[in-house]
């Protein structure tokens, strides 16, 4: 099973200025910084540990790593800012911006990452913290969800001129995707906070059961079923096998949107690896190919 991992650099790798600045917002010098795995930002990612025992969790990346990584942490400061308290999120405690290094300090969540495949206790757990979440109502200036996953839901559009990476099904079947996907985009109509990237790197369980779902950067007003159909599509991409029926949604909005996200990994999946991102196109082929498996079965 692949799973969401990149090349990350460490505290030491960071500019004394952004380590200065993370001594600042936590009123005491970092001693300890342990580097944590997951995800594909080429950031780092360290909980970190002050003079006087204080914890947090910081995330700090330029331009030099990845040119777009910044603008993803730039992001996630401002839609984690605006969380509600009853969100079951991080708490930004400050954040740095010298207009090349950004970092984002935040609390530290104890936990694990739900088991892969997932067991039953822990996606009962995230499904009860995610309906929690669907009952938040977005803040106003988040992208809606539509706008921010059309350029990726056209995917099949642009697969059309060269079907030469496609399976025989898939390049069969590429105008009723085409279809399918254009009326996902029409289903993703919603006030309600959205996460967007929900799978099993974003989130972390307690040891009480409590899920906090963390990395905010694609946050999106949607409908409040959208979470809980990306969980459904990381249990089937690590082998398990969901039930469409569990979400309380029209069938054909659930298959359009899956075939939305299809279009993405299997355009994405074929261009050159980013920099910074070594294996963030063999990620994307994995789930492009668990997708199509999917919809192939759910289409007959």
């Amino acid at each position: 099973m692949v799973t969401a991992s990149g090349v990350r650099i460490g505290w030491g790798d960071l500019p004394g200025d952004v380590r200065d600045a993370v001594a600042d917002i936590l009123g005491g010098e970092v001693v300890e910084a342990v580097s944590q795995s997951g995800g594909f930002s080429p950031g780092s990612a360290d909980r970190v540990r002050t003079t006087d025992g204080r914890r947090a969790f910081v995330k700090a990346v330029s331009a030099a790593q990845n040119e777009h990584s910044p603008d993803f942490h730039r992001r996630e400061a401002r839609v984690t800012a605006a969380l509600p308290p009853s969100a079951p999120t991080p708490t930004l405690l400050g954040a740095y911006d010298d207009g090349d290094w950004v970092a984002l300090v935040l609390t530290d969540v104890e936990g694990r990452h739900p088991a892969t495949p997932w067991r039953d206790d822990d996606l009962a757990s995230t499904r009860v913290a995610l309906d929690g979440l669907a009952r938040i109502e977005a803040p106003p200036d988040l992208p809606a969800a539509a706008e921010h996953l059309e350029p990726d839901f056209t995917g099949w559009h642009r697969l059309r001129a060269d079907p030469s990476s496609l399976d025989e099904w898939t390049a069969a079947h590429l105008d009723e995707l085409c279809r399918l996907a254009e009326h996902g985009l029409t289903a993703l109509a919603g006030d309600t906070l959205t996460h967007t990237d929900i799978r099993a790197d974003n989130l972390l369980i307690g040891s009480d059961g409590t899920v906090t779902v963390i990395d905010w950067p694609h946050a999106t007003r949607g409908p409040a079923w959208l979470d809980t159909l990306m969980l459904l599509f990381n249990v089937r991409l690590c082998g398990g096998r969901p039930d469409l029926a569990t979400i309380s949604a029209d069938r054909i909005d659930l298959v359009g949107t899956l075939a939305g996200l299809g279009a993405f990994f299997a355009d994405a999946a074929r261009l050159p690896a980013p920099p910074g991102l070594p294996s963030l196109r063999t990620f994307q082929r994995a789930q492009a190919d668990a997708l199509t498996s999917w919809l192939r079965e759910l289409l007959g």
